[in-house]
């Protein structure tokens, strides 16, 4: 079995930004898999890295990384003070307000209780029923993204649990599309050493840039 390429977006002597696909999840669960991001980012370094942060399996985009424990404490900290800012591209159904803000609790991690959970969006494109949206969310919650799309009736497209079979169908069958249509599109953050402010670009891989295409929609780095 080939294992999947990871690009490196930004790497120096602390810290690494990977492009994670989706599909992949981050580091072994419950489920113990058997080929995880963190794994294939040691492989290609050849040291071990420490997760920032979490992206869903079925996400791909920006992945912060770092190289020894000080740094991932640090990074962490700015990352629970709302220090970082994250943006994504989600392809909904509908055709949501040009912009908004969606402020709807969701729990924090599986079963737990509800936490305060805010989501900043605006519209990049329209296609047909369909619409590809910015999404800045403001909190870092379970699913938070695919949450609260749903939670105002415009579920992402490919999301196998808060979204439409018929929907998800027809992406699969007209443009190829057997993803969750959700990316990590960029990080913004301070550096722990300099304080200099990074903003790392992930592009939209082509399981997701190509079906983007085809609707005229391109890829919005």
């Amino acid at each position: 079995m080939s294992l999947p390429e990871i690009p490196l977006l930004y790497r120096d002597d602390l810290l690494v930004v990977a492009g994670k696909p989706s599909g992949l999840a981050v580091h072994r669960g419950m489920s113990r898999e058997k080929v995880v991001v963190l794994q294939l980012v040691r492989t290609l370094l050849g040291r071990h890295v420490y997760p920032v942060h979490r992206l869903d399996r079925a996400t791909s985009g920006a992945l912060l990384l770092a190289l020894d424990s000080g740094t991932a404490r640090r990074l962490q900290e700015q990352w629970e003070s709302g220090g970082v800012e994250k943006r994504y591209l989600a392809l909904v159904r509908g055709i949501p307000p040009e912009a908004g803000v969606i402020d709807s609790p969701v729990p924090r991690s599986p079963g737990g209780p509800r936490v305060p959970a805010i989501t900043e969006y605006r519209r990049l494109a329209v296609f047909e029923r369909y619409a590809l949206m910015e999404a800045r969310p403001l909190t870092g919650r379970l699913h938070q993204i695919r949450r609260h799309f749903k939670h105002i009736s415009h579920p992402l497209i490919g999301d196998v649990r808060y979204g439409k079979g018929e929907h998800n169908r027809l992406f699969r069958e007209r443009f190829g599309l057997h993803r969750l249509a959700l990316h990590a599109l960029s990080l913004e953050f301070d550096h722990p050493a300099t304080g200099e402010r990074l903003r790392i670009v992930a592009p939209a891989p082509e399981d997701l840039a190509g079906a983007l295409r085809e609707m005229g929609m391109g890829c919005y780095p």
